[in-house]
């Protein structure tokens, strides 16, 4: 997948998801917010689930490694399960404005972990141009309330679910290489179980018909098929990259709203969007280049025979690209424009 593509799937990730904000909005008032995400995450996975069963006609093999399943258990422990509790009691104790400001911490957290933790590079032009877009995200926000004894708790629960998230989203970069569809399924099912399991157990009820499908194909659209595009983003542009253009979602949540609810128009719209614009921009005229060297490496994932994948195939191939089998890549040192995508993640 080439850097322009990815780009595309992280845009257009956050385009669904912000997208099904105004339209989850209209169904809070129908059921609680514990039980709202339980749906939404629930249809996610069930729809994603239906799908790869669709496209494998029947259950396939997941073509994970057994070294990444770890990745995959913690990825789903923090992001699937203690990530939307930890938002649920939050959203009980803040009110929206502040709610939706502390959620930029995602981007922030991903970044940082990506930096710090796994080692991926950043050069100025990506910090900034992640700073403006964060920035952007607050400006839309508004000013938050006042802090309280009250809402403290509230307040550290959100900023600690957005380190789930964080987390969440560099540890599914270790497994990007595998199905998308199969990684986005099942942290659906995880986080929609959970989540529906414990509204029940706080008394909620299912509702009607109508809002319960109504909730399931929101999830699947703006959670299911977003969350997709994202595993794809972080295959090709590796978490800080991908999570900063992820973080766009408040706006073009924002936009949605507007185009299709004619919601009002403020400043702080507009100065969100020349913020993030301008942050959008310097990630898109990145040009970051050297020579560096690729180790050998043995791995799974769908590929067409570019300058990375030169390798013979030990079964008979009708030449159809991509596709999809085990293969190794040679020591090789070279000189081009990179991200750190699967194949790039080297030190400098």
């Amino acid at each position: 997948m080439s850097g322009q593509a990815s780009i595309l799937a992280a845009l257009s990730a956050a385009l669904l998801f912000g997208a099904s904000t105004p339209f989850a909005k209209r169904l809070a008032g129908e059921v609680s917010p514990v039980l709202l995400a339980g749906l939404l995450y629930l249809g996610s996975g069930l729809g994603l689930g239906l799908l790869r069963v669709a496209r494998d006609r029947g259950f396939a093999s997941a073509r994970l490694a057994t070294s990444q399943w770890p990745w995959l258990f913690g990825a789903i422990t923090l992001g699937g399960m203690l990530g939307p509790i930890l938002l649920m009691f939050g959203l009980t104790r803040v009110d929206a404005s502040s709610a939706t400001l502390l959620l930029n911490l995602e981007a922030v957290f991903t970044a940082l972990l990506a930096w710090i933790a796994f080692r991926e590079n950043a050069g100025r032009r990506v910090i900034l141009g992640m700073g403006l877009i964060v920035a952007g995200g607050m400006t839309l926000a508004g000013t938050p309330g006042a802090m309280t004894r009250q809402t403290l708790m509230g307040e550290l629960a959100i900023a600690a679910a957005c380190l789930c998230w964080g987390m969440d989203n560099n540890l599914t970069r270790k497994i990007s290489s595998g199905d998308a569809l199969f990684i986005a399924s099942l942290k659906g099912l995880t986080a929609g179980i959970t989540n529906l399991a414990l509204a029940l157990a706080l008394g909620a009820r299912l509702p009607h018909a109508a809002i319960l499908s109504e909730a399931l194909i929101v999830g699947l659209i703006g959670y299911g098929v977003s969350l997709v595009l994202f595993v794809l983003a972080l295959r090709g542009l590796g978490s800080a990259r991908a999570g900063a253009y992820f973080s766009t979602a408040p706006f073009l949540g924002a936009a949605v709203a507007i185009a299709i609810f004619h919601s009002p128009v403020s400043a702080p719209f507009w100065l969100s969007a020349g913020l993030m614009a301008a942050g959008v921009w310097l990630h898109l005229t990145e040009d970051h280049e050297h020579e560096h060297t690729h180790d050998d490496l043995i791995h799974v994932h769908p590929h067409t025979h570019d300058a990375h994948h030169r390798h013979t195939h030990a079964f008979t191939w009708d030449g159809t690209e991509p596709h999809t089998h085990e293969h190794e890549h040679q020591p090789l040192r070279h000189r081009h424009a990179h991200y750190p995508d699967l194949h790039h993640r080297h030190g400098h």
